[in-house]
């Protein structure tokens, strides 16, 4: 059975020159909801869909009004996700999940109600993806704690039940194909993020169906230039390399035929990534990149596997040390293939690919393809221990993390982690099978066998002769490590020479531990000399609960391992000073007194006071730019007028002329009001943002909120809150906030809103 070559992934198409997305998110939620049924069905037929059914109708109701950037109801992007889960042939209870993902963080729907409506199985799944989708992640250095904050709570969230990450990597996917609604920074900072932490995730957990195709969008939208580039350069010579990979399959399944093997035997292009990571790996432009496609053979059984090899060794030349055999070596993420690289009748060389039906469909769906169940003597449902065996590069992560600060644990993952890595296998002397990280040296293989035997290693054998430290292990090295106990541990040099995360995060442990009492004293003596350099008291400063501050800032036990970290160079002493100082000034702030305060009005009142907003805050002019609030209780908004009420040791707060707090005032009070009008600038006109509160009164009907929220949406005017309560009379009051850039927005957003049917009047809050 042979089959043409695509020589680009479906989800793209060429117009115009440019790769584009094929529209497939704009259909009616019922429409897509059956094909997600549809889709259950196929791969189990006799399936309950009543939960998945009922989390449909649940979510589209708590969804209702609620609408994509797309502008397309938001029901479709769960739908999707559920979709993305189906193909992964997940469990019903993991389908409802990804349907529901949303419900918790974006409507009025708690836990406990998703825990009474599908019980506790699925209400943990939803909590634990709801978690992460309130990680924040950036680049910027200073946000760094926080970034190892979010993926600690990652990992753990992936130690307690695999199948949030996976509903969450659906929900990435399904972002992803969607980010052309994204504003261009916004497209930027989640593609850098899908290839930083999503995209290795997947590959980890042998996903390649989500994996490849994350790679695919996040080179797409964070460097849009090379993906259109590649897209097309690869689209160029299409028809000459489908014709050339034609050639291959149909003349290998003739082959497969006669050696009576059953086979399926097709063509298929690499991946643009994967493309892109060997152009710059190898320095290559697309046409020296041989292996952009590779015909794979799909058989029945492991011995076809390598009966296959053979009739194609006979056929090919193979080039030597090209060939792979993860069949007998699996990777750490379950996949078996048998890799061959071939030269082709023209001299060009190509890579076929020979694997059983389950090895395709593990190399497909990775963990997602073992979610094997077995039933516990009380009912409850349990993976199979031999599949959590498979997640030992987690608990890896789960031990290490426990024993790093922040910033370390963040440094190691993103340096370590190798989660892109291939892997290269090796031998113990009594033949058991280590899997190491590409580069690895004897050092890496000592700590993979225990902390005792690396701390003590004073060299190596690989395959019965001494190496140096620094050899690069080559798969199918049979090593030995010898150690004495005269030894007086790792060298600091060792760190730049090992691959492996997990060697460097137990050297850096022997550092730690063994120099700790060094480590605090240099901390201390560090933190003295900067804050006499700054004129600062240390013993001001160095108060418990200041210190516990920085101790929880920066993930710490105790004062004296933030000490020894500073010793050993995992922190700065400017940022444990400067956090104590800031935490010392909340303490010591000047005392206002009302003499003061009168002074400050009598003496301003001569001027008028311009308040204007700009990116370093709010600025009152006239009062030694004393620092100024707008009052929430009537969120005053350029063109509104304005006065100003200068308070006891809180600034100004700015409100309306009308508000109801300001006309309430009493007399001794007054004397602290101050004229204050609007300073507009250029910038402050464009990148202004205020926050505006209205009251609609309508008379109550069907589908009133979608049409207010289609305002907000076409105006692009970003809502924070929204009140709704009816009147027995049938009279609704709707309460909204949301933000604009002055009065002359809000005007007209008001008047739209008064063209809507049913609308009795619309008034601003007044306190």
């Amino acid at each position: 059975m042979s089959e043409t070559l695509e020589i680009r992934p479906k989800e793209f198409k060429m117009v115009d020159g440019h790769a584009v997305k094929e529209p497939e998110d704009y259909q009616d939620p019922e429409l897509l909801y059956q094909s997600l049924i549809k889709r259950i069905r196929e791969y189990h037929p006799s399936a309950d869909i009543s939960m998945i059914e009922k989390a449909y109708r649940i979510a589209k109701q708590a969804h209702e009004g609620q609408k994509r950037k797309s502008g397309e109801p938001y029901i479709i992007h769960p739908l999707w996700v559920g979709i993305i889960l189906a193909e992964l042939e997940m469990d019903k209870e993991t389908i409802v999940a990804g349907i529901l993902h949303d419900a918790v963080e974006d409507t009025i729907m708690t836990r406990d109600d998703i825990e009474r409506e599908f019980g506790a199985e699925v209400a943990l799944l939803v909590e634990g993806v709801t978690k992460l989708g309130q990680l924040s992640y950036s680049k910027d250095v200073d946000k760094m704690e926080l970034q190892a904050e979010n993926l600690r709570k990652m990992f753990l969230a992936m130690s307690k039940d695999i199948r949030v990450i996976i509903v969450k990597l659906a929900d990435r996917l399904h972002n992803m194909r969607t980010a052309q609604f994204w504003p261009p920074h916004k497209q930027k900072e989640k593609a850098r993020e899908t290839m930083d932490i999503y995209a290795p995730i997947a590959q980890r957990l042998g996903i390649s169906k989500i994996k490849k195709e994350l790679d695919d969008l996040a080179l797409k939208y964070y460097q849009p230039e090379v993906f259109y580039d590649l897209v097309k350069q690869i689209n160029d010579r299409k028809t000459e390399r489908e014709e050339f990979v034609q050639q291959i399959v149909d003349e290998v399944a003739s082959h497969m035929k006669n050696a009576d093997i059953q086979a399926e035997v097709y063509g298929r292009v690499k991946h643009f990534f994967s493309i892109y990571k060997k152009m710059v790996n190898q320095d290559k432009t697309v046409d020296q990149v041989y292996d952009l496609f590779a015909v794979r053979i799909i058989v029945d059984t492991v011995k076809d596997c390598y009966a296959a090899l053979g009739v194609i060794h006979e056929m090919y030349t193979p080039i030597p040390g090209r060939f792979k055999d993860y069949i007998a070596m699996p990777k750490a993420n379950m996949y078996q293939s048998l890799h061959t690289t071939l030269m082709g009748p023209a001299g060009q060389p190509f890579e076929i690919q020979i694997r059983t039906k389950e090895m395709h469909k593990t190399a497909e769906y990775g963990i997602a393809a073992h979610w094997k169940y077995k039933e516990s003597g009380d009912g409850k449902k349990n993976i199979a221990m031999q599949e959590e065996e498979k997640l030992s590069w987690l608990r890896q992560i789960l031990e290490w993390q426990q024993n790093t600060d922040n910033r370390e644990f963040l440094s190691l993952l993103k340096g370590g982690l190798d989660l892109f890595a291939e892997d290269v296998y090796c031998f113990t002397p009594n033949g058991d099978v280590k899997n190491l990280p590409n580069g690895s040296t004897p050092i890496d293989f000592a700590y993979a066998i225990h902390s005792a035997v690396g701390n003590k290693m004073v060299g190596a054998r690989v395959n019965g002769k001494l190496v140096t430290i620094d050899y690069k292990i080559q798969n199918g090295d049979r090593i030995e490590i010898l150690t004495s106990q005269n030894s007086k541990g790792p060298s600091r040099d060792w760190l730049s020479i090992v691959k492996s995360t997990q060697a460097k995060n137990k050297i850096n442990q022997w550092f730690k531990k063994e120099f700790k009492e060094e480590n605090i004293i240099r901390g201390k003596e560090m933190l003295q000399a900067y804050c006499k350099a700054k004129s600062l008291v240390l013993s001001d400063l160095t108060k418990p609960k200041y210190m516990q501050v920085v101790q929880k800032k920066y993930g710490f036990r105790d004062w004296d391992a933030v000490l020894a970290a500073l010793g050993h160079g995992g922190l700065k002493e400017g940022q444990i000073v400067n956090r104590l100082a800031e935490e010392y000034q909340k303490d010591h702030k000047e005392e206002i007194t009302d003499e003061t305060i009168l002074e400050k009005v009598s003496e301003a009142s001569k001027h008028k006071v311009h308040i204007a907003k700009s990116k370093s805050g709010i600025v009152v002019k006239g009062i030694d730019d004393i620092a100024v609030r707008f009052s929430r209780c009537c969120n005053p908004v350029p063109g509104d007028e304005i006065v100003g009420f200068v308070t006891r040791g809180r600034g100004m707060s700015i409100h309306r002329t009308d508000c109801v707090n300001i006309l309430h005032l009493s007399n001794a009070e007054r004397a602290r009001l101050i004229d204050a009008e609007w300073e507009q600038t250029e910038s402050d006109a464009s990148n202004g943002q205020y926050m505006a509160e209205i009251k609609m009164y309508a008379t109550d009907r069907q589908g009133m909120l979608m049409e207010i929220s289609k305002i907000f949406t076409e105006n692009k005017i970003d809502v924070k809150s929204m009140n709704v309560r009816t009147s027995k009379q049938g009279t609704a009051t709707i309460e909204m906030g949301f933000i604009v850039r002055g009065r002359e927005e809000l005007a007209r957003l008001i008047e739209k809103m008064r063209q809507l049917e049913g609308v009795i009047d619309i008034e601003r809050s007044v306190g």
